[in-house]
């Protein structure tokens, strides 16, 4: 599976964004998909993620009730929509899938095989 995050960019607090993780050489379906991101100078951390059929999410507290992730097989592409934006959200947002058919999400970088290039978040105040 080849990933393409895009949808970063510059928003004022308060604001949204919509990223998107295009996938292509393999079908979404049965790959459980999540979102990190990488501050400047920090660890790169587990934000939200999907399981494989869409039918379990889960959030870091942090972003709990403003970021949605969803995925469309028909498109084959995941998306995370991002409301009341925060300066303490900037960050690189990367997506990353694994071959997960019959589990439930997880929060560990280190279980995704496959990775996007990430995308810019920028913040202001």
């Amino acid at each position: 599976v080849q990933l393409q995050a895009f949808g970063g960019g510059l928003v004022q607090a308060g604001g949204s964004l919509r990223l998107s993780c295009a996938a292509s050489g393999r079908t979404l379906s049965s790959n459980a998909m999540a979102w990190f991101r990488q501050a400047s100078g920090k660890e790169r951390e587990f934000v939200a993620a999907i399981s494989w059929n869409g039918d379990s999410t889960d959030y870091t507290d942090s972003v709990k009730g403003r970021f949605t992730i969803s995925t469309d097989n028909a498109k084959n592409t995941m998306y995370l929509q991002m409301d009341s934006l925060a300066p303490e959200d900037t960050a690189v947002y990367y997506c990353a899938a694994r071959w997960a058919p019959g589990t439930g999400t997880v929060r560990a970088k280190d279980l995704y095989k496959y990775w996007g290039q990430g995308t810019q978040v920028t913040v202001s105040s």
